[in-house]
């Protein structure tokens, strides 16, 4: 459930609804403030809500005062240990201090930090890691991990309050994707507070991109969440902050950027379509609009699958072809793809975000999708195109399906080898012969209705089961039953 309480780190409101703030955390030292500038600056780019800075010695609580003053967005102290760190860079104006009571040095040297704290108006990030905890819970986290991290939270919250702060988010992390999973989850039906997702110490751009997205985005849907960090192992933390985006633009929590869809390939490639995507991926990110634009490697599903994108390409050997919202635009070579696609782009901002469409290059390109397409394929556009054939005709449906399924007659069957007249079977018993349609078979001296199997109440027409063709029948490629 999404958290009650909100909060605000610097100006930016974090819970109580807020959407969800990417947060990731310097790599450089923090007293080298030419490097962590630089980086900090690095990250706001590439759209960070908020830095975290390490702050582990008496040279970063003092260069904290220059990275606030310069800093574009707001800036959390890490603070580990030394409770007199916290304090200092609650002075230098840091915008928020996370501190882990665990191992800050006992409720007093909290009490201490919380006392500054609520004096200035700061606001707290309190929580745990799974390779924290306070020492009496230890042999919990053996028995019970999920269990002991929530334990260790809700002390933390309970010491919190005990004090009489409440301008505070809370984190519970760990290693373990299922236990961050389900830790978050029990702590959010118990507390009311923001809360800071995090899998911790993921691990590599690859796999820690692919741990957090399943962890984070888990909860995320669940609706718990109200910041998130992508914890990689990388000196380059604007990566961190691109997964971020990723996920939350994937869920459709926040949008920055363009957006973009590529199918996976298969054996009907017939174009560098790697290289291709990489292209069109890079020059996306000159564009700050949340653009959606398909990649798609062939022509054999049309552009059905990529029907709602603002703009896309599909090819074949020698040729493709560019579309918007599903209409074809023009057929270009397949060298051209990306620059004419682009260059559609770039025609549709430059017309105040109105497609231009050249009816004579639209036809042309529609020709070719159809010289192109598999005349065979179930494609989304035919199965629409039947759908909306069917619901246009429910009535004259019905008659045809009646017509196919009620005996000619009274009882008689059509087809191959049917019987007429009194003989014909009618759902019920006569004499000896069981009843064509129930409970059982037809057996004995019984009329046998056509060769196929029987359907529902009603006798079976011709040699096998019924077959709607697509072309003559209204019904085709819908489910019927018969009670």
């Amino acid at each position: 459930m999404a958290s009650k309480r909100q909060i605000h780190v610097g100006a930016l409101p974090i819970g109580g609804g807020a959407p969800v703030a990417v947060q990731t955390m310097t790599k450089t030292e923090t007293a080298n403030l030419t490097a962590t500038m630089e980086q900090i600056r690095t990250v706001a780019d590439a759209g960070a809500d908020i830095v975290r800075v390490a702050v582990p010695r008496e040279q970063d609580a003092e260069a904290l005062k220059s990275i606030v003053a310069q800093s574009p967005i707001p800036v959390i102290a890490d603070i580990h240990f030394n409770h007199t760190l916290a304090l200092k860079a609650i002075e230098a104006g840091a915008h928020c201090v996370r501190l882990n009571p665990g191992n800050i040095g006992g409720p007093e040297k909290v009490a201490e930090v919380i006392e500054l704290a609520t004096l200035r108006g700061t606001p707290l990030r309190v929580g745990v890691n799974s390779g924290s905890l306070p020492k009496h819970l230890r042999q919990m986290e053996y028995d019970n991990p999920v269990e002991a991290l929530v334990t260790a939270a809700i002390e933390t919250v309970e010491l919190m309050e005990r004090l009489d702060f409440t301008n505070f988010k809370v984190s519970m992390k760990s290693t373990s994707v299922p236990n961050t999973i389900a830790s978050n989850r029990m702590l959010a039906e118990r507390i009311p507070y923001p809360l800071h997702l995090g899998v911790t110490e993921a691990g590599t751009k690859w796999s820690g991109s692919l741990k957090s997205a399943v962890g984070l985005g888990t909860l995320l849907a669940d609706g718990i969440g109200d910041t998130i960090r992508i914890s990689l192992s990388t000196f380059h933390a604007e990566e961190e902050v691109k997964v971020a985006w990723e996920i939350l633009k994937a869920l459709k929590l926040r949008e920055r950027g363009p957006v973009l869809i590529a199918c996976p390939t298969c054996g009907r490639l017939q174009f560098d379509m790697d290289t291709v995507v990489v292209e069109v991926e890079q020059r996306l990110e000159a564009y700050e609009d949340p653009v959606e634009v398909s990649v798609l490697g062939c022509a054999v599903n049309g552009i059905g699958e990529a029907r709602h994108a603002d703009f896309g390409i599909t090819g074949a050997k020698d040729m493709g072809m560019i579309y918007s919202k599903g209409e074809p635009l023009k057929k270009v070579p397949t060298e051209r793809l990306v620059d004419e696609l682009f260059k559609e782009i770039d025609r549709y901002y430059a017309a105040g975000r109105s497609v231009q469409r050249d009816e004579a290059a639209a036809a042309e390109a529609r020709a070719w999708l159809a010289e192109n397409e598999d005349a065979t394929a179930m494609t989304p556009e035919r199965i629409a195109a039947l759908e909306a054939a069917a619901a246009q005709h429910d009535e004259l449906a019905g008659e045809v399906l009646d017509s196919m399924l009620t005996p000619a007659g009274a009882g008689a069957a059509t087809g191959v080898g049917a019987a007429t007249g009194a003989g014909a079977a009618t759902g019920a018993a006569e004499g000896s012969d069981p009843a064509v349609g129930g409970a059982n078979p037809v057996v004995g001296d019984g009329p046998v209705v056509g060769d196929g199997p029987v359907v529902g109440d009603g006798p079976v027409v011709g040699d096998g089961p019924v077959v709607l063709e697509e072309a003559v029948s209204p019904v085709a490629g819908r489910r019927f039953s018969r009670s």
